[in-house]
């Protein structure tokens, strides 16, 4: 497997980035088998793993930190903290009192005395972004942490941390993790050129669109169960957008084959060979779903393939806004403009 740059730090990973969000109750219960596929992915030259904390309550984690044992200064290991992990409103978000404490928790149940790179989950509207930096600042400093990256920043917020970092001499995000698939192409208009300015890593999450890059959802095709981790919105069919899939998906059935690969090949193909992503993180639930996804990181789309995919999703179009984590605030009913009440006479 051949290795690339993680931005500027230095540091060489794999192509391909074993995402752990399926080892645990949310997708493989069998702690065995999950391990199993960790060490079939260390063996096949991946070196480079992410998981989070909210992932199963926190047993992704003790899984991949029982897989790694003997293993560890082999692999690029990567978290994330901010989601709710309980009712408790402190316990979440971006603030240096939980910052500090869920560090803790994570190299605990990851069994490691750092983290490579710790990443913040989402942004936070009502944190200070200096707050959440000078909190994962001091973590670098004490070696608990090697690296910090954001997740699922617009290219607005990416900016207001990388000026942040500079003003007060604080770490920067050498990272950022975005949704990004062949039906999931909204980053590529704002996110990855601002990445790409910035010298930033780029870990693409979901390059299977969640599943229907998989073969998984097909017309014609009985319903399939969807994991409780993925929002029931991104799965109804009924939606115009989710028809609207179905037919581009076969399109991209037809194009793979044609092609003499796999669509989840081709899918995965995709996204590693934009020149602004670092790696695709990808996340059996299987081992036969391991071993689908490996040969994507020998494959190399032809310029006909490329045109033909931006034929069916044009650059930088995601085909169902719910497939995006961005806007979850800016696009609320109270927060756009034409929703603000204003006094009689004043225009608005």
């Amino acid at each position: 497997m051949q290795y690339r740059p993680l931005g500027r730090t230095g540091v060489q990973v794999s192509p391909l980035c074993l995402g752990a969000m399926m080892f645990g109750p949310w997708g493989n219960d069998d702690r065995v088998d999950s391990i199993r596929i960790i060490h079939a992915a260390l063996d096949a030259g991946i070196n480079f793993v992410d998981t989070a904390d909210v992932y199963s309550g926190g047993v992704s984690e003790e899984i991949v930190g029982d897989a790694l044992y003997g293993r560890r200064d082999d692999v690029f290991l990567a978290t994330k903290f901010f989601m709710p992990l309980d009712d408790d409103p402190n316990h979440r978000g971006g603030s240096r009192r939980w910052i500090m404490r869920e560090v803790e928790n994570s190299l605990r149940r990851l069994k490691t005395d750092y983290i490579d790179l710790y990443q913040v989950h989402r942004p936070s509207p009502d944190t200070d972004v200096e707050e959440t930096l000078g909190a994962l600042t001091d973590l670098v400093r004490q070696g608990k942490v090697r690296y910090i990256g954001s997740s699922s920043y617009s290219g607005s917020q990416i900016v207001e941390a990388q000026w942040a970092s500079r003003e007060r001499t604080l770490e920067r995000f050498v990272t950022e993790q975005p949704p990004y698939s062949i039906l999931v192409r909204g980053i590529e208009e704002d996110v990855l050129p601002t990445v790409q300015r910035y010298g930033m890593g780029t870990l693409t999450y979901s390059p299977l669109g969640g599943g229907w890059l998989s073969g998984r959802w097909r017309k014609n095709a009985a319903p399939a169960p969807t994991s409780s981790a993925r929002p029931s919105a991104r799965f109804d069919m009924s939606t115009p957008a989710n028809r609207r899939k179905l037919d581009v998906v076969e399109d991209l059935a037809q194009l793979a084959e044609q092609a003499g690969m796999t669509l989840i090949e081709m899918a995965i193909a995709f996204v590693i060979n934009h020149p602004g992503v670092t790696a695709a993180i990808v996340g059996p639930r299987t081992m036969e779903q391991l071993e689908s996804y490996l040969p994507a990181a020998e494959v190399t789309l032809s310029r006909e393939v490329l045109d033909r995919i931006d034929e069916l999703v044009a650059p930088g179009v995601t085909i169902n806004p719910d497939d995006n984590s961005y806007g979850a605030h800016e696009l609320t009913l109270a927060a756009r403009r034409r929703q603000t009440s204003h006094p009689k006479g004043t225009p608005a």
